[in-house]
């Protein structure tokens, strides 16, 4: 006879003694079990950030529109204070999103998200979610995201702006939304679901706070896919694309094809890219052609960089004394 288990709710004191000293730490790590919820990449900048005399549990940018994202935890029921955190952090920092995690959203609060929502509109995208955890028996714990309010739209509604999205803006998001579509749903390469009225696409790596994978219609009628370099520190950004580029013949014999290596000199980033002819006013096969070329770029980044990166920095903190960004 079929033996089943009996689940077992774990409260998240038992997995996590304090808020700020373990779970907001924790969540900081493992940003991609909420960005996957929230369909984002997210991009870790820092935990407990100031906002006045306050400090904000962990701020992000979802690297989709480059839009600041505040995330306040609390265990328990949601509570007015909690709100009023939320609306300040966003205001000072400049947020575009709110993130709002308890074990319960009272039913109040739920009704305040959902009103912020529908009045507030593009201006600030608010986000409640209940965090749970259970176990079957004795196994490992789960962690669980519910999201219980959220915004109408997924996408930017500029004419609720009074702005005008041209033909040109259309094309980009609905080339982009097509590309990370498949991305995701084919290639589980990114969280990212929906596309945005622009000429570019960033996406979360394996440590993107140190780089970052992205494709773009660049100058000059040409497409780009590219792996950007970015910690933070131009000096340690140039030594991991020096040690990268030492490697160069190895690496374009395993993409297949010559890569661009652009130091940037005039910038604190660096990237090293694939180009191709084409521009977002080609006919509609092209443009097929063109998502299937970036798509395949992007994945030969993400198989091909991460463990020479990874090399790279482990030489680089041996030799100057320092730890990973």
């Amino acid at each position: 006879m079929l033996e089943l288990g009996t689940v077992k709710a774990v409260s998240l004191r038992e997995l996590w003694s304090g808020e700020a000293t373990h779970f907001t730490p924790w969540l900081s790590k493992n940003l991609g079990v909420l960005a996957e919820k929230l369909g984002m990449d997210l991009e870790l900048e820092s935990i407990e950030a100031a906002a006045g005399d306050f400090a904000a549990d962990i701020i992000a940018t979802d690297l989709s529109t480059s839009r600041r994202v505040v995330i306040e935890n609390q265990f328990g029921n949601t509570d007015h204070r909690h709100l009023g955190q939320l609306i300040t952090y966003a205001s000072v920092l400049g947020a575009g999103t709110v993130v709002w995690i308890a074990e319960t959203i009272r039913s109040e609060h739920k009704s305040a998200i959902d009103f912020l929502n529908q009045n507030l509109k593009e201006s600030l995208r608010l986000y409640a979610i209940e965090a749970s955890a259970i176990r079957i028996d004795e196994s490992k714990p789960a962690f669980i995201l519910n999201v219980i309010s959220q915004p109408t739209e997924p996408a930017i509604r500029a004419v609720e702006r009074g702005e005008t999205v041209s033909e040109t803006r259309e094309k980009y998001r609905t080339y982009f939304q097509s590309l990370i579509d498949e991305l995701r749903t084919k290639h589980n390469f990114t969280n990212a679901r929906a596309g945005q009225p622009q000429n570019w696409y960033f996406f979360a790596s394996e440590n993107s706070r140190i780089y970052k994978y992205g494709t773009s219609f660049a100058i000059g009628d040409r497409v780009r896919s590219e792996i950007y370099l970015e910690c933070g520190d131009k000096a340690k950004n140039e030594l991991l694309f020096d040690c990268l580029h030492r490697q160069a013949a190895a690496i374009q014999q395993e993409f297949g094809s010559d890569l661009k290596w652009e130091r940037l000199d005039d910038k604190r980033g660096c990237r090293i890219a694939a180009y191709v002819d084409g521009s977002i006013d080609v006919d509609s096969e092209q443009l097929v052609q063109i998502k299937d070329w970036a798509i395949a770029c992007l994945l030969k980044f993400k198989s091909i960089f991460p463990r020479r990166i990874e090399q790279c920095l482990s030489e680089i903190d041996s030799l100057t004394g320092t730890g990973q960004a």
